[in-house]
């Protein structure tokens, strides 16, 4: 028996998703089709109205509907303090522990040599520009403490420090091959208090 075009599509199209693979994939587009029709139309107009209306913050690279994001323009945040991050989810983490009140800079990724991602992909010359502005003091690399986020942490380090600016990175609270989207807030709490210079 064939599968109809359109739920072919639908399966391929949550495959996308991380971690998700051609059997969990089509477990999803049935139960979709089957049970929820009401929230897989929700979905399709959410996926939909994110991908029209989110773009990158002028600023920090985040996501956010306007040019500039919420946090970027918030006066009360710390100016001088900048913390990197490799994604957005990174951001809220450090965010819920409610501990660091200065601004972001979202790489959108991390250096990965074997999979063709080089500092452009990473938005390097655009995090060069935002620590060269005279407002920076202190970078703060809050890279995940993977191979790739560590070399990402590395390279980042070295070219600041070049540049003259004080450089610091977590300290090691999270655990290695920890991401930040996955650890307590507690952890990362304890590891943005105790950073240290690079």
């Amino acid at each position: 028996m064939k599968t109809p075009s359109s739920l072919e599509f639908l399966t391929e199209a949550l495959r996308r998703l991380p971690g998700v693979g051609p059997k969990s994939a089509q477990r999803m587009a049935y139960h979709l089709m089957q049970h929820d029709r009401e929230g897989a139309s929700l979905l399709g107009r959410a996926l939909s109205q994110a991908v029209e209306r989110l773009h990158h913050c002028a600023r920090c690279n985040t996501f956010t509907e306007n040019e500039v994001c919420e946090v970027c323009l918030d006066d009360s945040r710390d100016a001088t303090l900048l913390c990197v991050v490799e994604t957005p989810a990174d951001q809220l983490m450090i965010e819920q522990t409610l501990t660091y009140k200065g601004l972001y800079f979202i790489l959108m990724g991390r250096l990965s040599p074997l999979d063709g991602i080089g500092p452009k992909d990473i938005h390097l010359e655009r995090l060069i520009a935002r620590c060269s502005d005279g407002v920076v003091k202190e970078v703060i690399l809050a890279t995940n403490f993977t191979n790739e986020g560590e070399a990402t942490a590395h390279y980042i380090s070295e070219t600041l420090k070049a540049r003259g600016l004080k450089v610091s990175r977590l300290a090691r609270g999270v655990p290695v091959g920890g991401e930040l989207e996955y650890v307590d807030a507690g952890t990362i709490a304890r590891a943005m208090l105790d950073r240290r210079s690079t």
